[in-house]
């Protein structure tokens, strides 16, 4: 038992990672704590449900748009340097934030170009980062390094709140942001001790055609853009509306938000259970496995459909949310295998834009769709998307064939062609 301890946390004994794991641990709190303290400074300042949701998608929107040219100059430029600076300007904007709101001049513009501008500097730290994890531990530990990662982020879901409801009740919401402010600053400190041999790159093309060149090697594996729009459209049709009507259902059905939140977290049990299997799960079909352990996000939507208890909607929720994060980092550790270095941002771009853009869409039309249709008929919807683009995704051959390449493999070779069965 203590080898297989060591086994699953080997990647902390390799210092650039161990400094990226713990940069990343403080950041990933802050965050956490940021939501909630963002929601209470809005309210404290006079605003409501329509003056939060403005907040909330001024920084979501900057980050979608300028994923892609994130990912650019994550290709361009030391990620480590873009990380840095992304992280100095967040810091930045939430010290500011935190600053006008103890001031007593807090307006809403103040937190819609404040949110904007930290949404901008996170649109290029996701690909910056996600090609910087394969630079800071050995390939056969790739998996359990994301793993750990994904870990953190889970356990932080779980510990944040606590936290910030503490902050907000004794200090108030501003002190809230300065805490996010100061895991910002203690993540660049991290990244600026990470050993990391010097950055190489080819002659600097123009940036459409470095895009070009992204999305080259994006569309040229099919088993990538499928995933690609299989996680995107699962998000607006089958993630979405439960996230959306689940607390509509709670409130009315299921004896208040305390069902709704008995829910959520079992969800962030359950994706820390998925994190830990990660640690020692190793497909030997990584993207065939990737859609089978989704197949069961279809189950807390179909047993608040067939109006279950609380309680055991709740259960059947450990599940998926296990299977979500497992599938994660395996989908995460086949694309920074597969992908070559010198591109691995800016498909890391498109993998996230394609993954996150329709989002925002499956917020606004779960309300609506629930009106015209009933919120069981709506919550059936996303059941049957949730079965039937999984199995559509299995159906396709590159998918099932798609073997893991084993880590002493260069990364970056075009995929063996798989031809269709003639079944």
């Amino acid at each position: 038992m203590r080898r297989l301890r060591r086994l699953d946390l080997a990647p902390l004994h390799e210092r650039p990672f161990r400094l990226l794991w713990l940069g990343q641990s403080f950041s990933v709190v802050g965050d956490a704590i940021a939501v909630i303290a963002i929601a209470f400074a809005v309210i404290e300042t006079g605003g409501g449900a329509t003056e939060l949701g403005f907040v909330l998608a001024a920084q979501a929107v900057p980050t979608v748009v300028f994923l892609l040219g994130g990912g650019v100059f994550a290709d361009r430029l030391p990620r480590r340097a873009v990380m840095l600076v992304s992280d100095l300007v967040r810091g930045g904007t939430q010290a500011a934030l935190a600053s006008i709101i103890l001031s007593g001049h807090a307006e809403l513009w103040h937190f819609l170009v404040l949110q904007a501008l930290n949404g901008f500097a996170t649109a290029f730290f996701y690909p910056a980062s996600a090609g910087l994890v394969p630079e800071t531990v050995s390939s056969p530990r790739l998996q359990q390094a994301n793993a750990l990662l994904s870990l953190t982020k889970s356990a932080g879901a779980i510990v944040a709140p606590a936290i910030a409801g503490a902050i907000v009740a004794t200090v108030g919401p501003a002190w809230g942001l300065v805490a996010d402010a100061a895991t910002f600053g203690t993540s660049a400190v991290f990244l600026g001790l990470m050993p990391l041999p010097p950055h190489s790159r080819a002659e600097i093309e123009p940036f459409l055609r470095e895009l070009r060149e992204g999305w080259r090697e994006f569309t040229s594996r099919a088993w990538l853009w499928l995933g690609v729009l299989y996680s995107g459209l699962g998000n607006m049709l089958t993630l979405s509306p439960f996230l959306v009507l689940g607390p509509v259902v709670s409130a009315t059905e299921l004896g208040g938000a305390s069902s709704w939140a008995l829910i959520s977290g079992a969800f962030a049990v359950g994706a820390v259970a998925g994190d830990l299997i990660a640690l020692r799960f190793r497909p030997s079909r990584p993207i065939l496995w990737f859609g089978l352990l989704l197949l069961p996000l279809a189950l807390p939507p179909a047993a608040m459909a067939l109006d279950l208890p609380a309680i055991v909607i709740a259960a059947l929720s450990i599940i998926p949310a296990a299977g979500l994060s497992l599938a994660n980092t395996v989908w995460i550790t086949t694309v920074m295998r597969e992908i070559p270095p010198a591109a691995l941002s800016r498909v890391s771009a498109y993998d996230w834009f394609g993954s996150l853009a329709l989002r925002p869409a499956g917020f606004a039309l779960a309300g609506p769709a629930a009106v015209l249709l009933g919120i069981d008929t709506t919550l059936w919807i996303s059941v049957c998307w949730g079965v039937g683009s999984t199995v559509a995704l299995l159906a396709v051959p590159q998918v099932r064939a798609l073997r893991a390449r084993p880590p002493e493999e260069p990364r970056g070779e075009p995929p063996p062609r798989v031809l269709p069965s003639p079944s």
